[in-house]
């Protein structure tokens, strides 16, 4: 019988990888179309939360910048369909639909992201306006089986109306409708600020989002925050009026997606600690004055600080079909509607 003797190029092999494994680096096996250190192919994603992002054929971004934690505080409202306007949602149903489907979608984007981002704290906040005490217990189910920490408040109404100026930029009267909206985000600011630790995303509850919209959120901010050395904002929604003119842009690489340097936004998106602490006396701004536009305050951070949106949207503004601020180009709303129904 033929003696087999062990292969010198495959015992050196193995010993190289358990190096780089060791110390950390990766190695591109483009023959075996495999990344054999992670023992991953090429098409699966080699990041590590925290420690590096890695982009073929771009290479390794070491992560200095690594989140901590991402609250979610929800805003709520399923007694009013629309804030300024009469029109029809899509699919035309009640707003406590939009409302489940929001919180569905936000959940099943965060457990998804638990997987990877195993160190970030995650925590669901729900501050409500005048919904009927089925709607919230119908949230609070959804909630209850999450397995996310969560905490559902009141809106403190006449404690924040109280501030706001019964006159706005156009010179026309505030709305009741538009006064619980400023009352919201005021109360949301607050609340960021007292108890989050590091990102929040502010929500309002007519928002899908795609199963990896959190985890692309993450990977997005650890890696851009420690290329630029510096905070930022993220938008996770490609809006539709942003195409409306021919700007001037930057576009930057994600882990699955390419992301596109804005400077405007509505009244849903992700900012640091450090970023509110810097500019909570803009941000409160927005509360006590109906500006025009109204996310004015935010704008104007936008020109100090980067703000970025996904291409393709990573969540959707489920409005009225012709509305420029709702459905967000080349996503299958159909789909992202289906998939979370529960």
């Amino acid at each position: 019988m033929r003696e087999i003797k062990p292969n010198k190029k495959n015992i050196f092999s193995k010993f190289f990888i358990k190096i780089c494994r060791f110390f950390g680096f990766e190695i591109i096996d483009q023959s075996n179309f495999a990344a054999p250190v992670s023992n991953k192919s090429l098409n699966e994603s080699l990041s590590v939360p925290g420690k590096r992002s890695i982009t073929l054929p771009l290479g390794e971004v070491k992560i200095t910048r690594k989140v901590k934690s991402f609250d979610v505080i929800l805003r709520t409202c399923m007694t009013v369909n629309m804030l300024t306007q009469s029109k029809k949602r899509i699919f035309e149903k009640e707003k406590e639909e939009y409302t489940k489907r929001t919180l569905v979608s936000i959940i099943k984007s965060i457990n998804h992201a638990k997987i990877k981002f195993k160190e970030t704290k995650f925590k669901i906040y729900v501050i409500d306006h005048n919904s009927q005490n089925d709607q919230m217990n119908m949230l609070k189910n959804i909630l209850n089986n999450s397995q996310i920490d969560f905490e559902i408040k009141n809106l403190d109404f006449n404690r924040y109306s109280k501030e706001i100026k019964k006159i706005n930029e156009e010179n026309k009267e505030v709305t009741s409708n538009q006064k619980s909206n400023m009352s919201n985000i005021h109360q949301s600011i607050i609340l960021s600020k007292e108890k989050c630790e590091d990102l929040t995303y502010f929500v309002e509850d007519d928002y899908l989002h795609k199963l990896n919209a959190v985890s692309e959120i993450l990977f997005a901010y650890e890696k851009f925050s420690s290329l630029i050395n510096n905070e930022l904002i993220i938008c996770p929604t490609d809006y539709p009026y942003l195409y409306t003119g021919a700007n001037d842009t930057k576009v930057f690489m994600g882990e699955n997606r390419h992301w596109r340097k804005i400077d405007q936004t509505l009244c849903s998106f992700v900012m640091s600690k450090k970023i509110i602490n810097n500019y909570y006396e803009e941000l409160i701004s927005m509360c006590k004055f109906e500006h025009y536009p109204f996310e004015k305050p935010l704008h104007n951070i936008y020109k100090k600080e980067l703000c970025i949106s996904p291409i393709p949207s990573l969540s959707v503004h489920f409005t009225n079909i012709n509305s420029i601020y709702g459905l967000s180009p080349n996503v299958d709303w159909k789909k992202l509607w289906e998939e979370n129904e529960s």
